[in-house]
């Protein structure tokens, strides 16, 4: 008996897999079906906003940390905002959009969400590749820290799942999630230093509530986990020197580690919300 359940569970193990890894060659090949320019939009596309937000914020208005590496810390932080902001919204859908699917077939219905955000991040990768290559060409002097770039990505792609299991779990019941959350996307896009530095921050606030002032409204812009990550994959890969993290800014410990614990609480809630309704979703569709 014992040995029939483990060959059971071997065999739906091994039917998950098959089934996660055409869903990614699925959704990868109809991405860019009909497109003339196909797979290259994955680099295109945050090239494309690099240039304009480049050109406005930091030629016109002057967002800019002063530093030679500030282009290439601009075109990462676009990098990998794209791929969160493509994870979730695909996530987001992705039960939503294959409500047929799970009618007919039964296969774990979290792989779908996954397999929308293993696509997401294919193009992360590509884009890596891209920044990778003008790091090498403007001579950035890589160090030690990027032996922890693994942990950095792997903690944004558990945060961009966390999200994407939650939202697609509420999608399915609330479809006004998704414009919702178009809208706190661009809150969190704002809300993280991406295109001005922290330094920018603490020099326009200083004036109006100090100097400590201006420091603490930097830490808790930390906390925040995308922002977390997004600073600590820019520091350890470019410029450990002249960009602040959540373990330089905050002196405690326990503040430290306080979004890599919301990252952790964001997916343990979100699997316990997606396994409970998940049930329900080909009824309900």
């Amino acid at each position: 008996m014992m040995t029939a359940t483990k060959k059971t569970k071997k065999q739906q193990h091994n039917y998950s897999w098959i089934v996660l890894k055409e869903l990614v060659k699925t959704d990868f090949k109809l991405r860019y079906q009909g497109s003339f320019l196909g797979v290259a939009w994955s680099v295109l596309k945050p090239l494309m906003l690099f240039c304009v937000m480049y050109v406005v914020f930091v030629k016109f208005l002057r967002f800019t940390d002063g530093t030679p590496t500030f282009p290439l810390v601009l075109l990462l932080g676009i990098s990998l905002w794209n791929f969160f902001s493509e994870a979730t919204m695909m996530g987001l859908n992705a039960i939503t959009g294959r409500g047929d699917l799970l009618r007919k077939i039964d296969f774990p219905k979290y792989i779908v969400v996954v397999s929308a955000t293993i696509n997401a991040l294919i193009g992360l990768v590509i884009n890596m590749c891209v920044v990778l290559i003008f790091c090498v060409f403007t001579h950035v002097r890589f160090t030690w820290r990027v032996l922890l770039l693994p942990f950095n990505f792997a903690q944004f792609y558990l945060l961009a799942l966390g999200f994407s299991l939650l939202l697609a779990t509420l999608n399915v019941y609330f479809r006004d999630i998704q414009h919702i959350w178009e809208v706190v996307s661009q809150l969190l896009f704002y809300a993280t230093p991406i295109i001005y530095p922290l330094q920018l921050v603490i020099s326009n606030l200083y004036q109006d509530i100090g100097m400590a002032g201006a420091q603490m409204v930097c830490k808790l812009l930390l906390l925040s986990p995308p922002a977390q990550i997004i600073q600590d994959i820019r520091h350890n890969m470019i410029a450990p020197d002249t960009t602040p993290t959540v373990w330089t800014l905050w002196g405690s410990h326990w503040a430290q580690f306080i979004p890599v614990a919301l990252t952790f609480v964001l997916l343990a809630f979100a699997m316990y919300e997606f396994r409970k309704h998940s049930k329900k979703f080909a009824e309900v569709l």
